[in-house]
């Protein structure tokens, strides 16, 4: 009754203080104080018992991936293994009971271990509070600080969607105020169960919990927590949140890891995390094989340089809803646009160096980012609770104005890109007014793409996605809008210096064919407009959005074997090629956008309900996108591109027709609205107009292909094609997905 009693109050202070930092245990509940020692550890003042039944023991053996073994025995290799002597020099240190324990001391080599037995995981009353308080432990083949069995509240099958609450989780960590711990740790590679190929151990962090871990400071949050680890830095098996304190990691691998895939949740709810990952030969900042939500705090975090990994990375959603991030990487994952804090996702045309000073302003040069890169990077996610809607940023780099060439829109993110089966000069599908003016942008909204310059090569649609648009035009108007949060083509703004600029074109000019699913893309060359030496030309390829995919090299690394650098899995890629930021003579970005066996648009997903439709119709050719990223799905269908998408299905013979004064002959849709009038499937308002750019209702779209339907003898139920519920103004989905059942 005394053991819930504590444990229930102890559970009572960390929800009333899961972000700011729980106040002193000491005022509050009873702690066992540990002292740690290479020669003699004491609890409370007496020496540590020996025996496992104790509150506290020392000696127990230290769980590693001993050498001398072959495949039967784990997944490790040499690297990975160490000798029975080497093991056998660590002190550990183990937690069996309940309760709130202050630690301080050292072991030069050894091991703090908590398990409160195999039925904790499901006792509520099971909860161990560390308070480290000056804590230094080195151990160099395990970790040095490691969670086995305690409370978990959590099922690993729960998905919280990013949501979790910690506080009466059984593996709680508190820095003491002022104190400051250090923990350096290795990992234990995989082990079998004897006999089989099931997992017995596999600990990869230096500060590791098999349960969910709650990590807070105390009242002030001075703490500080110093990780080094030879693989990754701090890890869960499940969900992890921090609260306060200070949190150094560096780390060979993964900075943090939460390793339960799709379920895992990180947390960050406040304190100060500075993350450097990948020391070694990969490792993201932040990995979470699930959620990543940052709700407070102050968070730098780094990746390896030479991989493509990311200061954030999660394999769910990332939410940014408060707190200052900053994370660097090769290319970070994308954050949701469900965050409730403004953020901005930076990606550079080519490796800004170590040292670097990157500075984001505003018009009236108030400035929100200062802060100098600790190593390379080229991808930056930055938030923070001053960063505004719809306002105009500036970006610097060592204190040279840069500019982007692609955003969140596509290449430019103009948002009339679209391809044009048979080289269509018009907004095929869109609805150009026939005077050829644009409609109205709106506010904050990057330079359209010149015209000419999406258009489709000679013998119509490519099938499989957009043929790729290259863009060299640049903005040094960052504008973040609700839709708009990431820029891409970053490099130093070419109106600013004496440099030439340079534009480069691929498969001379062919560009970047996008091809389905199974299929190579087809890479044979970049030719640039100036005479650049190939070890100043970078290109890079990253999946748009970014989540998994992101390739770098130097022109002079590949030697001509482009296939290096393209992907293989279906997606959505971006390939952009740029004059390093170090050639005096030289800057230049150009862009190329393509697809492999999925749409290229960001705003149709694949469990979209009209998703199968659309695609069916833009791989025939018959609907394409309102720019090279966007379909526009929700946007309203006018008459013009109804008869043209509908002439395109058909694939009807175009005839011009002058029954109307407002179709402009020779443009993207006469042809249709011509074959249409002439087979009597349209006619215009009575008075010679056919009214091209007006919206078209659910019930008009019936009509005409009711007509065509009479005419043509088909034996097809008009009403099977449009369900009850289509009423209205049609959209370009609900287009799609009636006409796709005439396929």
């Amino acid at each position: 009754m005394l053991k819930r009693t504590m444990s229930l109050l102890l559970v009572l202070i960390l929800t009333m203080t899961s972000v700011v930092g729980i106040a002193s245990a000491s005022t509050t509940t009873k702690e066992t104080v540990i002292k740690l020692s290479d020669t003699a550890v004491t609890v409370d003042g007496q020496e540590a018992s020996t025996s496992s039944s104790a509150a506290v023991f020392v000696g127990a053996s230290v769980v590693y991936y001993e050498d001398g073994h072959d495949s039967s025995y784990g997944e490790g290799t040499d690297s990975d293994a160490h000798s029975a002597e080497e093991a056998a020099e660590h002190k550990v240190v183990t937690i069996t009971k309940p309760g709130t324990y202050r630690v301080s001391g050292k072991l030069s080599k050894g091991q703090l271990a908590i398990d409160l037995g195999e039925d904790a995981a499901s006792d509520p009353t099971a909860v161990v509070t560390l308070i480290l308080d000056g804590v230094d432990i080195t151990n160099t083949v395990a970790p040095a600080v490691i969670f086995y069995n305690v409370y978990e509240p959590y099922s690993n099958t729960e998905d919280t969607k990013g949501i979790v609450d910690l506080t009466d989780a059984g593996a709680q960590v508190v820095l003491a105020d002022g104190s400051v711990n250090t923990v350096n740790g290795a990992y234990v590679a995989r082990i079998y169960k004897e006999g089989t190929t099931k997992k017995l151990h596999k600990y990869d962090g230096a500060f590791y919990s098999k349960m969910s871990m709650n990590i807070s400071g105390e009242a002030k949050g001075t703490g500080e927590l110093h990780i080094t680890a030879t693989n990754e830095g701090l890890d869960s098996e499940l969900h992890l949140a921090l609260n306060g304190g200070k949190v150094y990691i560096k780390s060979q691998d993964d900075g943090i890891n939460t390793n339960e895939d799709g379920i895992s949740v990180t947390s960050i709810n406040g304190g100060y995390l500075y993350v450097n990952a990948g020391l070694g030969a990969e490792g993201d900042g932040i990995d979470s094989n699930g959620y990543l939500t940052i709700n407070g705090g102050t968070i730098v975090t780094m990746a390896n340089d030479r991989s493509p990994d990311g200061g954030i990375d999660a394999d769910s959603d990332i939410t940014i809803n408060g707190g200052t991030v900053i994370a660097l990487g090769t290319r970070n994952d994308a954050s949701s646009s469900a965050s409730k804090q403004s953020f901005i996702e930076l990606s550079f045309a080519t490796t800004q160096a170590k040292g670097s000073k990157i500075s984001l302003k505003d018009s009236a040069g108030n400035e929100l980012l200062s802060h100098t890169a600790d190593k390379n990077f080229q991808s930056l996610t930055f938030s923070s609770a001053d960063l505004k809607l719809n306002t105009e940023y500036q970006l610097y780099i060592n204190g040279v104005q840069q500019q982007y060439t692609g955003n969140s829109f596509g290449m430019m993110g103009g948002g009339f890109g679209g391809n044009r089966p048979n080289g269509d000069n018009g907004q095929a599908g869109q609805g150009t007014p026939p005077t050829g003016e644009r409609p109205e942008k709106p506010e904050g909204t990057p330079p359209e793409i010149p015209d000419g310059m999406q258009g489709m090569p000679e013998g119509g649609f490519n099938p499989g996605g957009q043929d790729t648009t290259v863009s060299g035009e640049g903005s040094t108007a960052f504008v973040i809008t609700d839709s708009v949060h990431s820029f891409s083509g970053i490099s130093e703004a070419t109106d600013i210096n004496d440099k030439t600029k340079v534009t480069f074109t691929v498969n001379n000019g062919a560009g970047i064919q996008s091809v389905a699913s199974g299929e190579s893309i087809v890479f044979e060359g970049v030719t640039a407009s100036a005479d650049v030496p190939d070890s100043d030309i970078q290109l890079t390829v990253t999946d748009v959005p970014s989540e998994n995919y992101s390739e770098t090299y130097l022109l002079s690394e590949l030697k001509g074997d482009y296939s290096k650098i393209m992907p293989k899995e279906d997606g959505q890629y971006r390939l952009t090629i740029a004059v390093v930021s170090s050639n005096e003579t030289y800057t230049g970005v150009s862009q190329l956008q393509f697809a492999i066996g999925v749409l290229p648009f960001t705003d149709v997903k694949s469990n979209d309900a009209s998703y199968n439709a659309i695609k069916a119709l833009y791989e025939k050719g018959i609907m394409i996108g309102t720019s090279s990223t966007q379909f526009s799905p929700n946007s309203p269908v006018t008459r013009a591109t109804a008869i043209t998408t509908l002439g395109r299905l058909l694939d009807i013979e175009q005839t011009e027709t002058s029954s109307f004064n407002d179709v402009v002959k020779n443009s993207w849709y006469s042809g249709y609205v011509g074959w249409a009038v002439e087979n009597g499937i349209v006619i215009g308002d009575g008075n010679g107009n056919f009214m091209p750019n007006d919206n078209l209702t659910a019930e008009q779209m019936k009509l005409i292909i009711s007509r065509y339907v009479e005419l043509s003898g088909l034996d097809i139920s008009v009403d099977d094609l449009f369900p009850n519920t289509l009423t209205g103004t049609m959209t370009r989905a609900e287009l799609a997905t009636v006409l796709s059942k005439l396929l």
